[in-house]
């Protein structure tokens, strides 16, 4: 018979209007409607909200949402490495979660066959619409961070395949690279790493190499991203910082 948008909008921590945006934009369309013409949500629609928030907590536009769940050319395994990756870099925050959850809940543990309500535990009472704007109050107020919204808030599902498409191809490429043994100050590296900093401006914002070079140093040092490059090819983060480093020198000389 399935659920209900209101028992849904409960198990979730999210809004009935939460769930009929992701509705009408095609997000997350429910599998059956009642005899009434009610929405009615099965399992596998409850799934797909479970691979949204995730990716909402993770900070992902829905545009890029919905681009990562219905690519139909996705490797399953590559998608899951890449997701399980981003997630083990929030492992922090899911324990403070998953501590006030138990307390809430008087230590009761989960069973391996969750029940809707359970699926839905590590969330909290937080809808990821509003996690978002947290985000952004947090990270907010550099240029570069309101150059890149800006653009960001004009790409259409179309752009975010192509960006996505593009990262796809520049990792791949990095990852043969250094499957191959190549130095990070190769020509091959630094034309890598090249096209990462005109990647970066033509998307978000006017990347300089200097500027560069400090974002590279972040790849290592911040942990999510470094678990993003990782997630690519084992030592990438540092490889790239090396190769963008040399790619600096090459073009200041």
């Amino acid at each position: 018979m399935g659920y209900s948008v209101g028992q849904v909008a409960g198990f979730a921590g999210v809004t009935v209007r939460t769930l009929h945006h992701y509705d009408a934009i095609g997000l997350l369309s429910p599998g059956g409607r009642s005899t009434a013409g009610h929405r009615r949500y099965d399992d596998a629609d409850l799934d797909r909200l479970q691979q949204i928030l995730f990716y909402r907590e993770l900070g992902f536009p829905l545009e890029e949402v919905a681009v990562l769940l219905d690519d139909p050319h996705a490797d399953p395994q590559e998608h899951l490495r890449r997701q399980h990756a981003l997630l083990t870099t929030r492992i922090g925050e899911l324990q403070r979660m998953a501590a006030a959850v138990e307390h809430a809940m008087e230590a009761k543990k989960m069973g391996i066959n969750l029940t809707p309500e359970e699926k839905f535990e590590v969330f909290g009472d937080k809808d990821p619409e509003r996690f978002a704007e947290e985000s952004a109050r947090r990270w907010g107020g550099t240029h570069s961070h309101a150059q890149a919204q800006a653009r960001a808030a004009e790409y259409t599902k179309e752009d975010w395949q192509r960006m996505k498409a593009e990262v796809d191809a520049w990792g791949a490429a990095y990852a043969a690279l250094m499957s191959e043994g190549r130095d990070p100050g190769s020509e091959e590296a630094m034309d890598l790493a090249e096209a990462h900093r005109r990647h970066l401006t033509a998307w978000f914002f006017e990347c300089h190499p200097r500027t560069h070079v400090e974002l590279a140093g972040m790849y290592v040092a911040d942990e999510n991203f470094h678990a993003f490059y990782e997630a690519i090819h084992p030592g990438l983060p540092e490889h790239l910082r090396e190769a963008v480093r040399a790619n600096a020198e090459r073009r200041a000389a």
